[in-house]
């Protein structure tokens, strides 16, 4: 991959996604993409943008590109910090916001395999505070592949590392071989579809929104790609809705409307009220 190649397909990816590759990551994007030449028969990367840009099936071969060059790491009960802060804190107030309505609608954006959208449920199972309400965890992502792997709810051993093993009998049927299934009730719950969080028309269908997590998915962007996602996930969160990023991400010099909200156990953002409640 000459300089050329790589900055024609670095500025075609960014452009469909707001993924953003560093010059000094080159080596790592043509050992990724290498495959896709040689499953589709081309003999360099300057073919491979040309099929990119003209090919019948270039949009499906971009998803397929954008797949090879992202990581999709994830397991439950991640960032177990910041869940038990979302569990103690933030749920009882969304608890008592929504009480009239009983409805909760919360987003796992970049849900990657399902492991994040699943534990929010069983963390909403577990609370016990909203039996009778209507609940909906939404996982999307950009890759219909691991939307595949998250709607069938089976998992590994990696997946559960950090699982406590009440957790597991509580919330998995085993299937043998190490291999789980998440049990009906937490699936009920959740829906999975794919999504360009770039989007901008796209993201206008998705729901209001209480809450948004969002964590380790910006890593990804530059930050004019930071500033549209951010924005979408203003305009899709209620006013007071939560939004929660991962340890390494933050809303510094993105402009954005957002108030930080300190927990005992972490921090959050939250959509500022239309009308701010009074303190009693």
């Amino acid at each position: 991959m000459n300089a050329e190649e790589f900055r024609l397909l670095r500025d075609h990816v960014y452009a469909h996604c707001g993924i953003f590759v560093r010059e000094d990551m080159k080596f790592v994007m043509e050992r990724r993409l290498w495959p896709r030449l040689e499953a589709l028969g081309l003999r360099d990367f300057t073919e491979y943008h040309r099929y990119l840009r003209y090919d019948s099936q270039r949009r499906a071969e971009l998803e397929s590109a954008v797949e090879a060059l992202t990581t999709h790491e994830t397991y439950f009960f991640r960032e177990p910090g910041q869940l038990k802060a979302f569990s103690d804190e933030v749920l009882p107030a969304l608890q008592q916001r929504n009480a009239a309505g009983r409805r909760l609608r919360i987003w796992s954006a970049g849900c990657s395999t399902g492991e994040e959208a699943y534990t929010i449920a069983m963390l909403l199972h577990q609370s016990r505070r909203f039996e009778h309400w209507d609940v909906e965890v939404y996982g999307t992502d950009i890759s219909r592949r691991v939307l595949a792997t998250a709607r069938r709810a089976e998992y590994g051993p990696s997946s559960l590392r950090a699982t406590p093993p009440e957790q597991v009998s509580r919330f998995f049927l085993s299937l043998g071989n190490n291999k789980v299934r998440v049990k009906d009730e937490v699936r009920a719950w959740v829906s999975f579809g794919q999504l360009n969080l770039l989007d901008a028309e796209a993201c206008q269908l998705v729901p209001q929104m209480d809450a948004v997590f969002c964590r380790n998915v910006m890593i990804y962007f530059d930050v004019p790609a930071r500033r549209r996602v951010i924005q979408a996930f203003h305009d899709r969160l209620v006013p007071g809705g939560y939004l929660m990023l991962g340890h390494s991400e933050n809303l510094l010099n993105l402009g954005a409307d957002f108030e930080l909200v300190h927990l005992r156990g972490d921090l959050a953002y939250r959509k500022p009220e239309l009308f701010p409640r009074k303190a009693r």
